[in-house]
């Protein structure tokens, strides 16, 4: 089968800095990828340099068989097929729930308001916010205001979804309501590249966790496996401090 997504050797300097270096690996359509590692090792680059919202320096991402990286691409056209949750939202406080999961419909895929209200209408029931449609981002929890980010990008359709630590800015209880809808769509089947460091989630929900240090990844397999018989004794010494954190 091939892989939705394909990064190879991609690496990203800042000035001196090598932050990412040589990274390579596949995605396989219904994956579900949690990418674990220390503060400043290049995890959130990495999710930016795959869809060019920073250019990388070198190396050749693919998404199913469109080089992301060639700079003939129509890169605007990739990211409508890469939904994006970032962790602060980005929503539009002036636009209602329902608005802010349209807009996209309406402005990139040219969808008419009616059909685009529906769809919009439906993704909010999806992650269960039906009932606050026409609420702005300030009426809303932080937790559901990311549930209305992940309706946005379920809306237009992508084939693969990047969650970038969804959850660091919110509290335990919102933690859970937003962990919870990321546990259905990856049940569902859903693509997902996710940046965060919820063990319990990995656990669950992922099929592969990479662990990632100093712009590299140290090793990579099942969460379980890496967790109880990791092949790196730093895998296993951050995984278990993260895990006594989560506890």
């Amino acid at each position: 089968m091939d892989p939705v997504l394909r990064i190879d050797d991609l690496h990203k300097r800042f000035g001196d800095e090598e932050v990412i270096k040589g990274v390579s690996f596949d995605v396989q359509r219904g994956e579900t990828i949690v990418i674990m590692g220390p503060s400043g090792t290049g995890k959130s680059t990495l999710l930016r340099c795959i869809n060019r919202l920073i250019e990388p320096d070198q190396g050749h991402v693919w998404l199913d068989d469109v080089e992301v990286t060639d700079p003939r691409t129509d890169i605007n056209a990739v990211r409508a097929r890469i939904g994006y949750v970032f962790q602060d939202f980005h929503l539009f406080t002036h636009l209602s729930a329902l608005d802010n999961v349209g807009i996209g419909l309406r402005k990139v895929k040219g969808t008419d308001r009616k059909r685009a209200t529906e769809r919009a209408r439906a993704m909010l029931d999806r992650v269960g916010l039906a009932a606050k449609a026409n609420q702005y981002p300030a009426e809303l929890s932080g937790g559901q205001q990311q549930r209305v980010a992940i309706a946005r990008c379920l809306a237009m359709e992508p084939r693969v979804m990047f969650f970038d630590e969804p959850t660091s800015a919110l509290d335990p209880e919102l933690t859970g309501e937003v962990l919870e809808v990321m546990d259905e769509l990856a049940k569902e089947g859903m693509t997902m590249l996710v940046v965060s460091h919820e063990v319990g989630f990995a656990r669950r929900a992922a099929n592969r966790l990479i662990f990632m240090e100093s712009g590299r990844i140290v090793e990579q397999g099942a969460p379980d496996r890496l967790m109880s018989q990791p092949e790196h004794a730093r895998t296993g010494e951050f995984l278990r401090r993260i895990a006594a954190m989560d506890e």
